[in-house]
């Protein structure tokens, strides 16, 4: 199978390629493409270099599917012409996912709702995916009403340019290129992304949209406040669940471990809990922390972790294009 991948130099294109290699997706020829100013560079696959090439070039070579992830501005300028061309695309920025005519798809969710017509599939933001992969055995068996989230986001979120940042910073350097209106090093940044005029930012705007699209239920209310702290390892949240129907915490845990692609992680006695440190690298969404919110009936507090670059961009692209080629999509 023919794979390009669209924004091959950058941090989350690095990891789709590592990414593909360790789940050995069937790649006959690999395509890495990258802006003008990136032509010609070279990227490892599988031990082997490869040529960095542009956008035209790449569609006349006619890959099965591109894995975009090479910013919005990109995403909507270049994905139709791959599209138009009969490429899949799966794009990992923000540029389509709220579009009423592209599916938003977490696979172990709502893979089965594509077919060979979805030429551009949107990929949900990183702290969306790892939230609703473990809400949705629970809304299933006990139907969620309302969501509160508060996050702790790794600076990887940002971007290369941010964790070049954050170890400037540590180094006590002086001049450097700020990503972050403040320092980030031993702070917390209240602000992810735009703020909008609701006062809310538009990375909490996306966790409270996608959740109700991914999860094909517009009842779930959702509050989220998204926040950026100076670790690398992945992104962390604190998620307090109030159902519609009563749990038992035994039940909840057993759901969860039963859960593809989640690992529950629940033994405070022994101080085991999920950590971005240990999930770095791993592609699960980690849960731990289980326990009842004792102010009111129904509600379940969760501590989910995972590696944003991983389960949260490229690990979730990767399995999108493998459900595509398993179901013989492209």
């Amino acid at each position: 199978m023919k794979v390009a991948v669209v924004g091959a130099t950058g941090l989350v294109g690095g990891e789709i390629l590592k990414v593909l290699a360790e789940r050995n997706f069937p790649v006959s020829e690999l395509i890495p493409v990258a802006s003008e100013r990136s032509i010609g560079k070279k990227v490892s696959f599988k031990g082997k270099e490869y040529d960095v090439v542009g956008y035209d070039t790449a569609i006349a070579m006619k890959p099965n599917v591109a894995i975009f992830s090479a910013g919005g501005g990109t995403s909507l300028a270049i994905a139709p012409k791959f599209a138009e061309a009969g490429i899949t695309v799966v794009d990992n920025s923000s540029a389509w996912r709220m579009d009423p005519t592209k599916k938003l798809v977490v696979p172990e969710i709502n893979a089965s709702t594509l077919t060979p017509e979805d030429k551009i599939i949107a990929n949900p933001n990183c702290s969306t995916i790892q939230m609703v992969v473990v809400m949705n055995p629970l809304h299933k068996k006990y139907k969620i009403k309302r969501v509160v989230v508060s996050t702790y986001q790794s600076v990887t979120g940002t971007g290369k340019a941010a964790v070049d940042q954050l170890f400037n910073e540590r180094a006590g350097k002086t001049e450097y290129d700020k990503v972050y209106p403040h320092k980030i090093d031993l702070n917390v940044l209240p602000h992810i992304d735009v703020f909008l005029d609701n006062g809310y930012t538009k990375e909490e705007m996306k966790m409270v949209n996608e959740t109700k699209k991914i999860m094909m239920d517009d009842s779930i209310q959702v509050t989220a406040t998204t926040v950026r702290i100076p670790t690398i390892g992945g992104h962390s949240e604190a998620v307090n669940i109030e159902f519609e129907n009563d749990f038992d915490l035994e039940e909840v845990r057993n759901l969860l471990a039963q859960e593809e692609g989640v690992i529950v992680q629940d033994d405070p006695k022994n101080f085991l809990y999920p950590m971005p440190i240990t999930a770095h690298g791993k592609d699960e969404v980690f849960v731990g922390r289980i326990r009842r919110d004792e102010t009111q009936p129904n509600t379940l507090n969760l501590w989910i972790v995972a590696d944003n670059l991983r389960k949260g961009a490229a690990t979730n692209a990767v399995q999108i294009a493998e459900y595509l080629a398993k179901h013989q999509l492209i």
